[in-house]
């Protein structure tokens, strides 16, 4: 199996998301990564409809959870309650047993119930009760939050950020696309015309793919600088954790088999280190007061670290 499948999701998806398509390939890239996804952006820039049509791409049951200060962890794992016809105690499912999980402005309710997905994000399965659940694969959280609106949410904690395997935003269309947005939006409902382009055992016959794209020594010395040049910095208060190397890895991996590559390049690190870095790391706060954002830094570090040869054996 070689990338055409994935350049056909990419393609159904963009039929609903005009102009976006770097965020699209970070999407697939970190579902064929096995990762989930933090999305940080402004109302109305389309995060549900793009999240949506991921599902409907892949035939993938989804679930809407939207986070509110009074939603409870049973709201979203399940409870156990008593059947009196069965006289016995029976778990009722919550949402978070649907493949495509959108947690919706993820900061605005409790660290408890934010917490209620750790096991399942890391884990891919849920403890209630003392009972331990599967989640069916593929399983993937996407969640959004506001960039702006503070009053009110509860900032996500480092344990719970780490667990993303990175951080996108979709941003506002050109002219050009918001044109055609309007003009074909006016025609049709776009997200019920989108057609099944992967299924779920596809995507797990392409995850094991990912792992075994080749990453050459000089690579991986050349991930290890950038995380640990993170650790090191002056400016950061809390660098990269050994989990964000291995999702540096891995999202390197799947940009060269999105590419069609055996092997990953040094621009493959760079494409994805950003996304996959920034959400991480806690800067100092006089350097944060100075305007200087996590993204810039990274943006920084990588370009002081010297680039490996080009010529990767394979």
């Amino acid at each position: 199996m070689n990338n055409d499948i994935l350049i056909r999701a990419i393609d159904n998806i963009e039929n609903v998301i005009f102009g976006k398509r770097p965020v699209i390939e970070n999407i697939i890239i970190a579902l064929i990564s096995g990762g989930h996804i933090l999305i940080e952006d402004v109302p109305g820039v389309g995060k549900t409809v793009l999240i949506k049509a991921l599902a409907k791409t892949i035939d993938c049951s989804f679930a809407r959870i939207q986070f509110t200060p009074d939603l409870l962890p049973s709201d979203i794992l399940g409870v156990t309650i008593y059947n009196e016809k069965l006289n016995q105690f029976e778990f009722k499912a919550g949402p978070i047993f649907n493949q495509i999980i959108l947690a919706d402005e993820i900061n605005r309710t409790s660290p408890k119930t934010q917490s209620s997905l750790l096991e399942a994000m890391e884990e891919h399965q849920i403890t209630v009760d003392g009972k331990t659940y599967k989640l069916d694969e593929p399983f993937m959280v996407l969640a959004t939050q506001n960039p702006i609106e503070y009053e009110g949410t509860f900032p996500l904690p480092e344990a719970q950020l780490d667990r993303f395997f990175m951080k996108i935003s979709i941003g506002y269309p050109d002219e050009d696309n918001e044109i055609l947005m309007m003009r074909k939006y006016r025609i049709s409902n776009r997200l019920e015309e989108l057609s099944l382009v992967l299924t779920p055992e596809q995507i797990k016959e392409i995850r094991e793919l990912v792992k075994n794209i080749y990453v050459n020594d000089k690579i991986e010395k050349y991930i290890l600088s950038i995380i640990s040049e993170t650790r090191k910095d002056s400016e950061i208060l809390l660098g990269a954790s050994p989990r964000a190397t291995l999702n540096l890895l891995r999202s390197s991996q799947a940009k060269a088999f999105l590419r069609n590559r055996k092997f990953v390049t040094p621009d493959d690190v760079k494409s994805v280190a950003v996304n996959i870095l920034s959400h991480r790391l806690l800067l100092k706060s006089e350097i944060k007061y100075k305007g200087k954002t996590a993204e810039k830094k990274v943006e920084e570090i990588i370009s002081n670290i010297k680039v490996p040869g080009v010529g990767i054996d394979v």
